[in-house]
């Protein structure tokens, strides 16, 4: 999608928060053109199951361990379309969460289906209202606009609800036609925040070894496209400890903020340095590596000698291993310090992080892109061993540059193409085998 459409969007979408509903208008709903100014924009949703399906999983908010609601919600509509649906319960990670589950799905006891098609259902903070909205236009003097070009507005419209509901009416459609089509649905939570749901699915029976699915189809935001493959992902803290003093007399104490800023200067920068010289590792296929400092904290007031420092850092690996980029982030560190620790790095589980992920994009008709952020496929644990390969494929609609922020919103045309899209993939995975 176009950046200038979207900046036009998200002033429709602050605009439509001030008001407490859309005016009930008067007019028909055609397939083609729509007169903003004569019909009820609802009319459009309310017309189509695959619109209002999407609209009530938006409207129950879902932020990450926080998932119980929309997952009900879901439960009880796959049941009331005749699938077997099993509740997979997500261990808490805290005592103080609330009940998770992943939501697992197939026809009659097909309880290991041939091809598995899998999004998730939590979303980012904060919670955004569902709003509808004509598209941004220039010519205020024609209000006339397709139908396809309606804009849908709110949080998890695009990441991932908008993939959830294209995934499910598309299995629904192709169960209508085919009854055998060996096809199972995972909807599962925790994929903004630690991939708890999936890494819960893949080390649970329904992930056999060998496999006994050839195919998993993941949604996410592509913007209709195939995705060749995404960049790794690695998190850490750097950390500089220090001794707190009265701000008057600084010299009887240490600065842990005066430790870490040299350190963490060094690091904004690590991704311009060549990989020869110590900096992050490249690839032809995703460019760069790069490194985000997303959290800082230090410090009590203006007048202590601050005690403690730490900064919480994420990196897109566009080559390597976690342990390679492990590596390279300790000598950078070492080398700006001097290896005096007074900072250093807490890399927390060292089974966290994944290398950059290479996925199929195999079947024709669509464009094929990169990208650049993580999602859980490398949480899905596939254990083929010496037997046939296991094809990913990642595809989905709505566009990533609006998934986290204030304007996420996508058309319904978008949402339309994602089914035809998802069965498109589902019939050349069956058909190839």
């Amino acid at each position: 999608m176009k950046a200038n459409y979207f900046y036009a969007v998200a002033s429709l979408v602050r605009l439509g928060l001030t008001l407490e509903s859309q005016q009930p208008l008067i007019g028909q709903v055609t397939d083609d053109k729509v007169k903003s100014a004569s019909v009820n924009l609802e009319a459009i949703i309310n017309a189509s199951p695959l619109l209002s399906f999407h609209r009530d999983i938006v409207q129950i908010p879902s932020i990450s361990e926080n998932e119980k609601n929309v997952g009900n919600f879901l439960l009880n509509f796959i049941r009331s379309h005749n699938l077997t649906v099993e509740k997979q319960i997500v261990t808490p990670e805290s005592d103080t969460e609330q009940e998770r589950f992943n939501i697992y799905a197939y026809t009659g006891k097909d309880r290991f289906p041939d091809v598995l098609l899998t999004s998730h259902i939590d979303t980012v903070p904060p919670f955004i209202p569902y709003s509808l909205h004509p598209p941004a236009t220039d010519n205020t003097d024609n209000l006339t606009f397709n139908r396809s070009d309606l804009v849908i507005a709110g949080r998890g419209t695009v990441d991932a609800k908008a993939s959830v509901a294209a995934i499910l009416f598309a299995a629904l459609e192709t169960l209508d036609v085919n009854p055998d089509a060996s096809i199972g649905l995972l909807f599962d939570v925790g994929e903004e925040k630690s991939g708890v749901g999936m890494k819960h699915f893949s080390n649970s029976d329904l992930n056999p070894a060998p496999p006994t699915f050839h195919t998993v189809i993941f949604g996410e935001p592509t913007e209709l496209k195939l995705v060749a493959g995404h960049k790794g992902t690695l998190g850490f803290k750097v950390v500089a400890e220090g001794k707190a003093a009265h701000s008057g007399y600084p010299w009887l104490g240490k600065s842990a903020i005066s430790s870490i800023l040299p350190v963490l200067s060094y690091l904004d920068t690590i991704q311009d340095v060549q990989p020869e010289k110590g900096g992050l590792l490249r690839s032809e296929t995703f460019g760069q590596s790069t490194l985000n400092i997303g959290v800082v904290r230090a410090g009590l007031a203006g007048n202590v000698v601050p005690a403690y420092a730490e900064a919480r850092i994420s990196v897109r690996l566009a080559a390597g291993s976690p342990d390679d980029t492990r590596e390279i982030v300790r000598k950078a560190v070492e080398d700006v310090t001097g290896g005096d620790g007074s900072v250093y790095l807490d890399f927390g589980n060292l089974e966290n992080g994944a290398p950059p992920q290479y996925l199929d994009f195999d079947v024709d008709g669509f464009d094929v892109i990169t990208v650049n952020y993580g999602t859980d496929i490398p949480a899905l644990k596939i254990n083929a061993q010496e037997g046939p390969k296991v094809k990913r494929y990642l595809y989905g609609p709505g566009s990533i540059h609006v998934a986290h922020g204030d304007d996420e919103a996508i058309t319904v045309g978008e949402l339309e193409e994602a089914v035809r899209g998802y069965k498109k993939l589902i019939s050349a995975a069956l058909g190839a085998h």
